[in-house]
C-alpha cells in the first residue's frame, strides 16, 4: 500500500466492474485506506460475493448492480452511492470488454455488432458514468475520475485497442472542461495483468513474449496498479490531470 490508512477517510468512490479482478482489487485498496465504496457490476452474483469478502474484512463498502450502458442504471447506481454515503468523491470507470471479444478477427471483418458492442461498453460507459456523477462532485466541490485504459491503447490491439484509445481521449477533453470544478480526469493503462479475464485472452505462448517486451516484467497483479490508483485519488494527485499513467514494467515507453 502506497499511501497513509486514513489518507481517504469521508472520502466516497465508485468502482465499476467490481465484482473481481480489477474492480474488486481498486475497490478493495480504496476502502483500506478509508474511502467508503459503493461497488458496482454487470454480474450481480459476482458482485456479492466480492462485496462480501470486503465486508468480511470490515471495510465499508455496499453493492449494487448496474450495467454501465443503461444510462437509469448508471444513474440508479450514483444514488445508491449519495443515499448510503452522503455523495460521490471519486469514480474508477473500471467496466469493459476485453476477454469477450473475438481477437482472431480482423479489424477490417469485424462485424458491425462487436464494433457497437465494444465500443458501448468500453468507452460509452465511463462517458454516462462521468455524465452521473459530476454534478454530485460540484456539490463536494471537488472530485476524482480514474478511468481504466490500457497499453493496448498505444499498439494494434484490435477494436479494444480503439476503444481504449477513446477513452484516453475522453479523459483529456474531460479533464479540461472539469478543471474549473476541481474535479481531476486522469487514466490507467495496465500492460497484462493475471486476473481471470486477461488471462482469458491471452493468446497461447504469449507469456514468454511479454517477458522479453518489458523490462521489468512483462505479468503484473492488479495490486501493482495500487500505487497509480492512490496518487490519482488522493492529495498526493491534487495537481494532476489529463494523463495517462502507463503501469506496465516499461512495456510501453513514450517521450
Amino acid at each position: 500500500m502506497a499511501s497513509a490508512p486514513g489518507v481517504l477517510s469521508g472520502k466516497v468512490a465508485i468502482v465499476t466492474g467490481a465484482g473481481g479482478g480489477y474492480g474488486e482489487s481498486y475497490s478493495r485498496c480504496l476502502a483500506e485506506v478509508g474511502a467508503s465504496v459503493v461497488m458496482s457490476d454487470l454480474h450481480a452474483e459476482h458482485l456479492e460475493a466480492a462485496a462480501a469478502r470486503l465486508t468480511a474484512d470490515g471495510l465499508d463498502v455496499i453493492a449494487t448492480a448496474a450495467d454501465v450502458t443503461d444510462r437509469d442504471q448508471v444513474h440508479a447506481m450514483v444514488r445508491a452511492g449519495v443515499d448510503a454515503f452522503g455523495g460521490v468523491d471519486i469514480l474508477v470507470n473500471n467496466a469493459g470488454l476485453m476477454a469477450e471479444i473475438p481477437m482472431d478477427i480482423p479489424l477490417a471483418e469485424l462485424s458491425l455488432d462487436w464494433w457497437d458492442r465494444v465500443l458501448r461498453v468500453n468507452l460509452t460507459g465511463p462517458f454516462l458514468c462521468i455524465q452521473a456523477v459530476v454534478p454530485e462532485m460540484k456539490k463536494r466541490g471537488a472530485g476524482r475520475i480514474v478511468n481504466q485504459s490500457s497499453g493496448g491503447a498505444f499498439g494494434p490491439s484490435g477494436v479494444y485497442g480503439v476503444s481504449k484509445l477513446g477513452l484516453v481521449s475522453l479523459t483529456v477533453t474531460m479533464a479540461h472542461e472539469l478543471a474549473r470544478f476541481k474535479i481531476t480526469v486522469n487514466a490507467i493503462a495496465p500492460g497484462f495483468t493475471n486476473t481471470e479475464a486477461a488471462l482469458r485472452a491471452l493468446p497461447a505462448g504469449m507469456e514468454s513474449v511479454l517477458d522479453q517486451l518489458a523490462p521489468l516484467k512483462g505479468q503484473g497483479s492488479p495490486e501493482d496498479v495500487h500505487g497509480a490508483l492512490l496518487l490519482l485519488t488522493t492529495p498526493a494527485g491534487d495537481w494532476i490531470t489529463g494523463q495517462t499513467l502507463n503501469v506496465d514494467g516499461g512495456w510501453v515507453m513514450r517521450i
